[in-house]
């Protein structure tokens, strides 16, 4: 059998406070994702240590007007890391330490899956697309979900097309424990 592949994840030089503790979050409910401090690490070397630990795919989450702004997808080959769209610009982030309500729930994504919400905008789609194929994680309607086998949900949800929302819920409680994720736009065109 195979051996299934991860992520490196990992922050731009210089992160804030939020901006590690965000990573961190995002290593506890997403599966074959694992965190590393970048230090003064140039995006080569984020790439070289990619490869040296066998990742094939790299996330790297940024500052933007003074704080937790930008996450960027890459993949990995020997001429460096590609970067695969969307780039997301993030306007608000909740931390895990913010659902301080539900901490007794708490559990580590082993099993998760994403769902999309009913008000079924394009962006939301195309972001849902998206972020299945560069985590490996298939796509369910929400009825779907308590049918499986699954610890965490990754609920996209929009209120227009320009006002998406990334929660992570425990299932099958749906209980959101988070991080959560309020982004200001998606970049789908991305320059080489």
């Amino acid at each position: 059998m195979a051996e299934k592949s991860f992520i490196l994840l990992t922050t731009s030089r210089g992160p804030s406070k939020n901006t590690r503790a965000f990573c961190k979050d995002l290593s506890y409910v997403i599966p074959n994702v694992v965190r590393i401090n970048r230090g003064k690490l140039s995006l080569d070397g984020v790439a070289e240590k990619a490869l040296e630990s066998n990742a094939e795919k790299v996330m790297i989450t940024s500052r933007w007007k003074k704080g937790l702004g930008k996450i960027g997808f890459f993949e990995v080959d020997e001429e460096g890391l590609n970067a695969v769209p969307p780039l997301i610009y993030v306007n608000k982030v909740k931390l895990r330490k913010d659902f301080r309500e539900n901490i007794s729930k708490r559990r580590r994504g082993k099993s998760v899956v994403i769902t999309t919400s009913q008000r079924h905008f394009s962006a939301v789609k195309r972001l849902g697309d998206a972020l299945s194929e560069f985590f490996d994680i298939s796509i369910l309607p929400l009825k779907e979900v308590y049918d499986g086998n699954f610890d965490i949900a990754i609920q996209i949800s929009a209120y227009s097309p320009n006002h998406i929302i990334i929660m992570f819920k425990l299932v099958p409680e749906l209980v959101e424990v988070g991080p959560q994720m309020e982004i200001s736009h998606l970049v789908w065109e991305l320059s080489r």
